[in-house]
């Protein structure tokens, strides 16, 4: 009886283990945490502002004092950091068509609509690079996790984003 009383409590003990191990695994490669600390690694330092599209295994961070934005795909585990002096603007697309833009030497088209029922709120960066002159994040997408819990809510993180782009590329 005690030996059997033993067996149950090492096999309870062992299980209640092996589910917190679990658990924690779980935890540390849940997509948005991944995605964060491959944007650290990729930056140096953790970025000031960020972006991310879980669902879609993306994100872009911004470190002003390096003077450099980092953009990831592949869930992070291929992306490119530029200097802010190959950023070549931002726009904001929702469902298909550019509300706002910013462009270096362009004037500011600013975001004069607000689209509570949006499908998808896209934030595209413009880079100075002939292999990969562009990038695009889904900030809200009805079908998949997203960084953000409603199209308002990515509207607000775009703009912002494209105040930091401007903030950047004012000569």
């Amino acid at each position: 009886m005690a030996d059997a009383l033993r067996v149950f409590l090492l096999v309870a003990l062992t299980a209640a283990a092996l589910t917190t191990a679990a658990l924690a695994l779980a935890w540390w490669m849940e997509p948005g945490r991944r995605l964060r600390r491959a944007l650290m690694k990729s930056l140096g330092v953790t970025p000031e502002a960020e972006a991310l599209s879980p669902g879609e295994g993306r994100a872009a961070g911004l470190d002003f004092d390096g003077a450099q934005i980092a953009v990831l795909w592949n869930r992070g585990s291929h992306g490119l950091v530029y200097g802010f002096e190959e950023i070549e603007g931002g726009e904001i697309i929702v469902d298909g068509h550019v509300l706002a833009r910013i462009r270096r030497g362009e004037v500011r088209k600013a975001l004069d609509v607000l689209a509570p029922d949006a499908e998808m709120v896209v934030l595209r960066l413009l880079f100075d690079d002939a292999r990969h002159p562009e990038f695009e994040l889904a900030l809200w997408n009805a079908t998949l996790p997203a960084q953000t819990g409603s199209p308002a809510e990515a509207l607000r993180l775009g703009r912002r984003w494209l105040s930091h782009l401007e903030a950047l590329l004012k000569p």
